[in-house]
């Protein structure tokens, strides 16, 4: 067994209450959006984790949920790695707009195709491939070294970029990761073997 890797959707954000496209943008968390990092916090501790090492987007609302959770954990000090290679996918043109509004804009089937291809980007933003390009790159560069030293990492980021880094590390296609829903506050727990494979995944609902 080598190291462990833990994976962590923030928290609800304001964004994601009014249904809103979020991409780049920088809204706070809701109220429940903190306790869900709290809890996040709780889950890791209820398992004995202790991360040795933390990484978050350039992003609020995933640097939020990693204070959160260090602070539940008593490591608030921590060293945390921030990079805007771990945020959320771009939106481009659709950022900040309601998601009814750009069906009512774009159509329906246009507006499904942006958000759940694999490789076809909105106007101006990222496909979940070009989310991809940028987050693999990082994770093997930056996060897989530690986490084979046999530390445990701690990775607060979003939906889409964390799904770039689940679509590796359970070996799924472009079709298959386009269809993994990730919850907010959700802590992910990898424990890898020391070739880079997967020993066990967890994921600490409830």
């Amino acid at each position: 067994m080598s190291g462990t890797l833990i994976l962590v959707r923030h928290g609800q954000s304001e964004w994601n209450l009014k249904n809103l496209f979020t991409g780049w943008r920088d809204p706070g968390l809701t109220e429940l959006g903190h306790e869900e990092a709290k809890s996040a916090g709780r889950k890791i501790k209820e398992r004995g984790l202790r991360p040795d090492i933390a990484f978050t987007s350039a992003l609020s609302r995933a640097q939020v949920t990693n204070d959160h959770i260090l602070e539940v954990l008593g490591i608030s000090a921590l060293e945390t790695i921030r990079d805007q290679a771990l945020n959320e996918r771009d939106y481009g043109d659709l950022s900040g707009l309601n998601k009814d509004d750009a069906r009512q804009k774009w159509g329906e089937e246009q507006v499904h195709i942006w958000r759940r291809s694999y490789d076809v980007p909105p106007p101006g933003g990222e496909s979940l491939r070009d989310t991809g390009a940028r987050v693999w790159p990082y994770y093997l560069r930056m996060i897989l070294p530690q986490v084979l030293r046999g530390k445990t990492v701690l990775v607060s980021a979003h939906g889409n970029s964390l799904r770039s880094l689940v679509m590796v590390l359970d070996g799924l296609s472009g079709e298959e990761v386009v269809k993994v829903e990730l919850a907010t506050g959700v802590p992910i727990v990898y424990r890898l073997n020391p070739d880079s494979t997967v020993a066990s995944k967890e994921i600490l609902e409830g």
